[in-house]
């Protein structure tokens, strides 16, 4: 049986407080929107999460909250320290624990982990236009979907992907795209 596997990066966070953590920084005005737009689509998407597991940073949950907000929608969390910053390699330990009959689980957290781990999962053979997105930018609060086509959490290996859903919050409201500064 294949698993799908959600991944959703917390929105855009503030920097206006240079004495905050980076643990405690919270989403910015732009950020807010974007997680509730984006919750907005998760919901439209269809696939219905058995589990969500995030990392505790506040930005992660508020982007959760916002979304789920948007959405409508009350999500249980899993709240896991280890996804706070972590690796391509941390983020694969966590999923191959991942108690079966488990099939859908959504994770959110950050970068670089959360982007590694999409080029560690998806092979790079020219065959996923969307890996290509990636490697140009995955940008706050994007959402993306990999089947995986092993039949256990533990079976999750390098390669084991394919991207079959990505979805930028500028892809939904060109406003949420990238600040262009005029010369």
């Amino acid at each position: 049986m294949k698993k799908l596997l959600g991944l959703f990066r917390h929105a855009k966070s503030d920097w206006h407080d240079a004495t905050a953590r980076d643990f405690d920084r919270p989403l910015n005005q732009r950020g807010r929107k974007g997680a509730a737009v984006m919750g907005r689509h998760i919901a439209e998407h269809g696939v219905l999460w058995q589990r969500v597991i995030a990392s505790p940073a506040v930005r992660a949950a508020q982007t959760i909250e916002m979304a789920a907000e948007a959405a409508g929608r009350t999500v249980p969390v899993e709240w896991d320290r280890r996804i706070y910053l972590a690796s391509s390699a941390t983020l694969a330990d966590l999923l191959r624990e991942i108690p079966e009959p488990t099939r859908a689980v959504l994770l959110v957290g950050h970068n670089p982990g959360l982007e590694d781990l999409i080029f560690d999962l998806v092979p790079d053979d020219g065959s996923s236009p969307l890996r290509d997105l990636v490697e140009e930018k995955f940008p706050t609060a994007t959402y993306a979907v990999l089947e995986l086509d092993v039949g256990k959490w533990a079976d999750l290996d390098d390669g084991c992907a394919r991207l079959v859903h990505l979805m930028r919050p500028r892809d939904l409201d060109p406003d949420l795209g990238p600040v262009l500064i005029d010369d």
